[in-house]
């Protein structure tokens, strides 16, 4: 315990100086801890490769999906499930029919395959985080984070099969496709029964320091409720953390500004231990290999070629995923025979489809991305957590009580490949960013400032609507200029402290004034949820404007306060 609050210390006090410097800290934390693994008598924490899945990976999904909206992933579904089941399935059967063909090291398809799985999955922690800072567009962050949601379901389940194969042991389902089947039905069934549950309690707590540690629990909740069902944890936790992000509204202004704060700093804590942890046990994977007599110049040969793979792979894969439409458009515009619009076949043979528009395939943004958004796309590949927790949690031994074949070769290379995308993606994707002069265009730019202004527009409205009801029917009892004066500061949206009534003296003049201020509020909430859940305003925007109410509700209320 002593070593790994060092190490969690160590991480947040190199975060710091990192931020301080303007550095990204994944990075510098991953060089710091691999040189303060070789340094004399450094002995470096262990920790039970289920306690890395079921501890550190599902704050970090659940807080994902609270901050990222349902409608955005259903929107940008295509890309996401190419990327996150798509490419995870390919570069998994790459790695292995590479590696066992190759026969640089002694790997069977089988364990090869291992090998892919736990390689396969990217955690797009460090790329969201140097996007977010550089501005990318906000449809290649959606694409990022809702690939980083669902791919480390895929390549755990695939992970599963290939050990069980290798090991001789039985999965709970036989069948490989099956049991990804139901994997991904019974998964996201158990998170969104717990979210609902979370709402339920919530509804009737009305506590925002008892609702803020209920929802802590939940992702872990989420994570071994469905594993225990032999489904996939990371669905579940993702589920639940859609389905009580959204449901959240109905909560208080406290506890939706204390969640957002508490999960910030869970991520923090979380990615600068995980990233420590990588670094720290280089010096240690290394010594594995002299134990075990590997040949430490043909595991680095093999290390190299899986890393080669994986960097390739990936951008081989987007191109073919979405740039084809982009060159088949450039090639037929190019010859000079457009696709006709009537359905005919352009320049090389591709015909135009007309489709009925349904109800969910509106819903789905079938735009392309441009050519520098697919590059951008293509070198965010970094590995993170679930690579090495999957490398930990490769069986010692199999059925028969053998060793497992070629274990030892097994986490080295999986540790060189999320070291290694690591820093040659890490260092080199904010220069790329910068040099492609990739930040939101100018119409995504319209676009945000239109729905923003929706937002403003329908929060004015309804704070008219609510005042007009309140000037048709006030309050009996009260002097009417006194009336005059509690609809003008409401209406200026309460932003003189002096003006505003003592909270505790149980004057009928505090009670109207705090009651058409909570209406005022209630009616702006529903007026933006009502809009959003008719597809009539981005949900991006109003989560933004749903965030400014809370904010100006807590000012309102601590100035209040404070007049005591």
């Amino acid at each position: 315990p002593m070593e790994l609050i060092l190490v969690v210390v160590g991480a947040i006090v190199v975060t710091a100086v990192a931020h301080q410097r303007g550095l990204e800290p994944a990075l510098i934390i991953v060089v710091v801890g691999i040189a303060a693994s070789f340094l004399p008598g450094f002995a470096a924490p262990e920790l039970d490769s289920q306690v890395l899945l079921t501890v550190v990976l599902p704050p970090l999904l659940y807080s994902a999906a609270l901050d990222f909206s349902f409608p955005t992933f259903v929107r940008n579904i295509k890309p996401i499930l190419g990327l996150g089941v798509g490419l995870v399935l390919v570069t998994a059967f790459t790695v292995a029919a590479v590696s066992a063909w190759l026969v640089v090291v002694p790997l069977t398809f089988g364990t090869a395959l291992v090998l892919g799985a736990i390689v396969a999955p990217p955690d797009a922690v460090t790329a969201v985080a140097v996007g977010r800072k550089l501005g990318l567009p906000k449809r290649v962050m959606a694409i990022l984070t809702g690939e980083s949601l669902i791919n480390d379901a895929a390549a755990l389940t695939l992970f599963l099969v290939a050990v069980a194969q290798v090991a001789g042991t039985h999965t709970f389902i036989e069948s490989p496709v099956l049991l990804f089947a139901y994997s991904a039905v019974v998964g996201p069934a158990v998170g969104a029964a717990l979210g609902y549950t979370t709402l339920w309690i919530r509804n009737r707590l009305n506590n925002p320091g008892l609702e803020t540690i209920q929802g802590l629990v939940v992702p872990f909740a989420a994570f071994i409720a469905a594993e225990e069902l032999h489904a996939s944890g990371v669905l579940g936790v993702v589920v639940a953390g859609f389905v009580v992000g959204s449901g959240t509204l109905s909560a208080g202004y406290q506890t939706r500004l204390q969640e957002r704060y508490v999960w910030h700093a869970v991520d923090v804590l979380l990615e600068a231990f995980v990233f420590a942890y990588i670094g720290l046990h280089l010096r240690f994977v290394l010594e594995d290999l002299r134990e075990n007599h590997e040949s430490l110049s043909e595991v680095a040969v093999a290390s190299a070629i899986v890393l080669l793979i994986v960097l390739a792979i990936r951008p081989l894969s987007v191109f073919l995923m979405f740039g084809r439409g982009v060159l088949l458009r450039h090639v037929d515009r190019t010859l000079s025979v457009p696709i006709p619009q009537s359905g005919g076949r352009g320049a090389l043979g591709v015909r135009k489809r007309d489709r009925p528009t349904g109800k969910w395939r509106a819903m789905i943004d079938h735009r392309s991305l441009s050519w520098r958004e697919n590059v951008v796309v293509s070198w965010t590949g970094m590995r993170g957590v679930v690579t090495l927790a999957a490398a930990a949690g490769v069986p010692v031994t199999v059925a028969g009580g053998e060793p497992f074949p070629e274990r030892a070769t097994i986490q080295a290379i999986a540790f060189v490949v999320a070291v290694g995308t690591l820093l040659l993606q890490g260092w080199t994707l904010p220069p790329l960013i910068r040099r492609l002069e990739l930040s939101g265009t100018d119409d995504e730019k319209a676009y945000e400032r239109d729905e923003t202004l929706k937002a403003e527009r329908m929060v004015h409205e309804a704070a008219d609507m609510v005042l007009a009801d309140f000037d048709s029917d006030p309050p009996a009892g009260l002097d009417p200029r006194v009336l005059a004066e509690i609809r003008s500061t409401i209406a200026r949206h309460s932003q003189d402290a002096d003006e505003m009534p003592d909270p505790e003296a149980h004057t009928l003049r505090a009670e109207v004034f705090s009651a058409l201020y909570r209406d005022v509020l209630a009616a702006q909430r529903a007026a933006l949820i009502s809009e959003r859940d008719a597809g009539r305003i981005d949900d991006e925007a109003v989560r933004a404007m749903l965030e400014r109410l809370d904010l100006q509700e807590a000012g309102v209320t601590a100035r209040l306060e404070s007049r005591l």
